[in-house]
């Protein structure tokens, strides 16, 4: 048995419970919009969030906070949290994106006793450091000792994963529909966790801004059934 297949299993399990079930990342504005209504623009709708979104957020920075584990470069971890804070814009989406970073801190930061993750949970409590998901992630990654393609591996289908459960609840769709749906995401994920391991710095942050302005409608929608 691959024991770091087990910790990736475990670090991107869709029922951690650190509160990933309560976002949407803006869906749910597209949604009430009319925008994603179907099996077809559900698949544009996570496709584009992964391909144009993460690649060059979420993702770059998970890749980054791993290499800056894999040389110890503590500047380097607070430089990507504020880095990471400012390409957030929406306040819900950077929130969110603290939330889940605490929590998930709150689980591994015990069980790993690593000093770059210790350093990085005091930083954020001292408010030397924003806390974001992302970061959190990459670091805690490298600690577990999976290998860092299968790492990207599993944070895009945690994400897509997500996703597609939100499509299948507010829009709604069939679960068999669903499961289609992650089934055909199977080869991009495969290309961007490719992509990710060695993202451009210059292209951090080179997001649609269409979904910024979605998660900023989110705060003022009339009625929501998620926080972001």
């Amino acid at each position: 048995m691959n024991n770091a297949l087990l910790r990736l299993l475990h670090l991107t399990d869709p029922t951690l419970p650190i509160g990933g079930f309560a976002h949407s990342s803006g869906l749910e504005t597209y949604v009430q919009a009319g925008v994603v209504h179907d099996q077809q623009t559900a698949s544009d709708f996570v496709r584009q969030m992964l391909d144009k979104n993460l690649q060059y957020t979420d993702a770059a920075f998970v890749s980054l906070a791993f290499d800056a584990m894999e040389t110890q470069n503590y500047e380097s971890v607070l430089s990507l949290d504020s880095i990471c804070n400012a390409v957030k814009l929406p306040k819900e989406i950077r929130q969110a994106s603290q939330k889940l970073c605490l929590r998930l801190l709150k689980i591994f930061q015990p069980l790993l006793k690593d000093e770059m993750i210790d350093f990085y949970a005091s930083a954020i409590r001292k408010k030397e450091a924003y806390g974001h998901y992302c970061i959190a992630f990459g670091l805690i990654a490298r600690s577990l000792g999976i290998p860092k393609n299968e790492v990207l591996i599993g944070f895009y289908y945690n994400a897509a994963i997500g996703f597609v459960t939100n499509c299948v609840k507010l829009i709604p769709l069939g679960q068999q529909q669903g499961q289609e749906l992650i089934f055909s995401l199977q080869n991009l994920i495969e290309e961007l966790a490719e992509k990710s391991l060695n993202p451009d710095p210059e292209m951090t942050g080179a997001c649609c801004p269409g979904f910024d302005i979605r998660s900023m409608q989110h705060e003022r929608l009339y009625s929501r059934l998620y926080m972001s």
